[in-house]
């Protein structure tokens, strides 16, 4: 029964035997309503006024049940057969005086008990089993009652009859019902059967293939309807999945850490950044409380209403983190709290680096401002006073204080120019081996008469061309080599090298200084940062040239390494790619 095929073949086997039924019960219905019509239209039509009026004649005389029963069974509207209808002459006992059939005895009627009384019984029933008519005769003291009686034998034949056609009817009619039922069942389920594999398939994530239907009618309709639906929902899966691959792709690519929570706190879902800034591998198992638990409070979160959020910082290790909290959904059953972690160590960092420069860049400006000053007032305030000896003293030191203002500011200019991308580059290809050869005479008469230091330059092989701006690759070597000579006691030795490694060449410029304390090597190329400040104020450093350096460098494709073991010396290596590779 839970096809669709049998249900509809019984509902029309149903609709057939309740048709045939119905009808066959009015049929028969109405056949024994017209069979008694007819026998009392019969029985009205037999017994006029005459007629009744010939009865009481008859009853006066002898023997007046026997002709009364004679002149009752000669009249052909009574339709008299003794098979079926039988007349009797009843005394007013309801005895049977004489009847066509030879019965002694009748069972009492209502019709009989009417006639007993002086009216005509003429009332039957279409449940009763017979059709009875009696008619009280009276005359001169006789009193009779003519009782007709017909035992419904014809009705009843009839009525057999008509079940037998009904059920050969309804017999028939049920084997085509059956067999057109099956018909149309194939008509409606085969489109239907259609729709349930293109559902199936549509629920499989097929979307390509179309249910075919070529009929018109409401299941044609549907079909249209289907396959323009399976059409929508593939271009918006498309579009979804779309949309999907790029927040998966932004998801796991952006820098910001982002961890979601569910409901009960355990980790939903994450990307490698938040892995990576919160220093642990995080899977299903991990909770909100052990990662977050000094920062928020998970059931705080959750009573959030957007836009509302929390803001807070966690340290992890050296990092700085910003974490925005939030829940993502206003359900608590199916929500939870999505954690954006946002690492501020840089910025930190670059927010204080920039305090510190914009101090050093006052500190570094006041110190000659105040000693031009100073000198200037007191000439000014001598006047002719002052000897000639010390005033040329004293405007040698404003111009030494100058210079070192206008050496501070074109390195500003410098390191501001590379930051925005406009310093201006010549590029042309020049022999490497020649610029450092350069940088060597022009340091080597100040190193050997100035401080008795011994300088030397050796070469490692031939030595290819480069590409850059040669005045500022040379700008970069003389600000190693100044560095080593100033830093250098009186007397030491500084070696300068040049070679390939691979398709770099390379100028290493080592000596044996005072070196570097191993926790202000990773400073050192901070700007205005100094190891000893003292000595590079007295020795007129600002603390910028390293970092001019590594930007040239930069700028080349270049790098600068030092190495450096304090109290023994440094080693600084230069590395720029030979023109051959830079082609």
């Amino acid at each position: 029964m839970r096809s669709l095929r049998m249900k509809m073949v019984m509902i029309m086997v149903i609709l057939i035997l309740a048709l045939m039924l119905t009808t066959g019960a009015f049929l028969m219905s109405g056949v024994s309503n017209f069979y008694v019509s007819q026998f009392y239209e019969q029985m009205e039509g037999t017994f006029t006024p005459e007629f009744i009026a010939q009865l009481q004649r008859l009853s006066a005389e002898d023997n007046a049940p026997a002709q009364m029963k004679e002149l009752l069974m000669a009249q052909a509207g009574l339709g008299i057969d003794i098979t079926g209808r039988n007349v009797y002459i009843l005394d007013q006992t309801g005895s049977v005086l004489d009847s066509s059939n030879q019965r002694t005895a009748v069972v009492m009627t209502p019709n009989i008990l009417s006639a007993m009384n002086g009216s005509v019984g003429q009332n039957s029933s279409v449940t009763d089993n017979y059709m009875d008519l009696a008619v009280p005769v009276e005359s001169d003291g006789a009193q009779y009652i003519a009782y007709i009686r017909d035992n419904r034998a014809t009705v009843d034949a009839l009525t057999s009859e008509l079940l037998i056609i009904i059920l050969r009817a309804l017999a028939l009619g049920l084997v085509i019902c059956v067999i057109l039922s099956f018909l149309l069942s194939q008509i409606l389920i085969t489109p239907i059967r259609a729709l349930t594999v293109g559902t199936k398939r549509v629920a499989a994530g097929d979307f390509a293939n179309r249910v075919t239907v070529d009929s018109r009618d409401e299941i044609g309709d549907l079909t249209q309807n289907f396959n323009h639906m399976a059409k929508v929902l593939q271009d918006t899966i498309s579009e979804a999945e779309n949309e999907r691959n790029k927040l998966s792709t932004l998801f796991l690519h952006m820098t910001d850490g982002v961890v979601a929570f569910n409901a009960s706190g355990s980790v939903i879902h994450y990307n490698p950044a938040a892995t990576q800034m919160l220093a642990q591998n995080l899977s299903g198992q991990t909770t909100f409380d052990e990662i977050f638990s000094k920062e928020a409070e998970l059931d705080t979160l959750l009573t959030l209403r957007r836009p509302q959020y929390i803001e807070t910082q966690k340290t992890v290790g050296e990092r700085e983190l910003e974490l925005f909290m939030a829940p993502f959904s206003s359900d608590h059953a199916q929500g939870g709290v999505l954690v954006v972690i946002h690492d501020v160590t840089e910025q930190r960092r670059s927010e204080q680096l920039k305090r510190e420069f914009v101090a050093n860049v006052s500190h570094e400006l006041r110190t000659p401002l105040t000693n031009i000053k100073s000198y200037a007032e007191t000439i000014v305030d001598t006047g002719d006073e002052l000897p000639p000896e010390l005033r040329s003293n004293f405007m040698n030191v404003i111009i030494s204080e100058a210079d070192r203002m206008t050496r501070i500011v074109q390195d500003l200019l410098t390191l501001s120019k590379i930051d925005y991308g406009k310093m201006e580059m010549n590029i042309s290809r020049f022999p490497f081996l020649k610029a450092v050869q350069n940088v060597y005479d022009a340091a080597k008469l100040n190193a050997e008469q100035n401080h008795h230091h011994t300088m030397t330059l050796t070469c490692e092989g031939e030595i290819p061309d480069v590409n850059g701006d040669r005045e500022r690759i040379e700008q970069v070597i003389t600000n190693i080599v100044s560095n080593a000579v100033k830093y250098t006691p009186d007397g030491g030795k500084i070696d300068m090298a040049v070679g390939t490694s691979g398709k770099n060449v390379f100028v290493r410029v080592t000596d044996n200084g005072i070196g570097i304390p191993e926790k202000d090597l990773p400073r050192l190329f901070d700007r205005f940062y100094r190891v000893d400040k003292a000595r590079s104020r007295e020795s007129g450093g600002t603390g910028l040239g390293l970092s001019i350096a590594q930007e040239i460098l930069n700028q080349h494709k270049g790098s600068i390494e030092i190495s450096s073991e304090y109290g023994k010396g440094t080693s600084v290596l230069i590395t720029m790619p030979a023109a051959e590779a830079q082609a």
